[in-house]
């Protein structure tokens, strides 16, 4: 990233026609190390504790599927 900076703060003859190819890369440069190095990072550590999470308390899947009537209805007959 470095190696760029010259091309997009250069000054003197054709730096006119050199800087914007050399703000883009030093851009670009920077939106993919923010997305690499903090994105990235922050998503693993959020789907690490929702793994954590899952493993204490995992959902009950009859609960999802079936409506309060039809779980009373199977399986408890006397109580709904």
């Amino acid at each position: 990233m470095l190696g760029t900076l010259p091309i997009a703060l250069g000054a003197g003859a054709s730096a006119a026609a050199r800087r914007p190819l050399g703000l883009a890369v030093v851009g670009g440069f920077l939106v993919s190390q923010l997305l690499a190095l903090y994105i990235t990072s922050v998503l693993y550590l959020y789907m690490e504790s929702a793994q954590k999470d899952l493993a204490e308390h995992p959902p009950l899947a009859g609960a999802l599927l079936a409506p309060r009537a039809l779980r009373g209805a199977v399986g408890d007959a006397g109580h709904a």
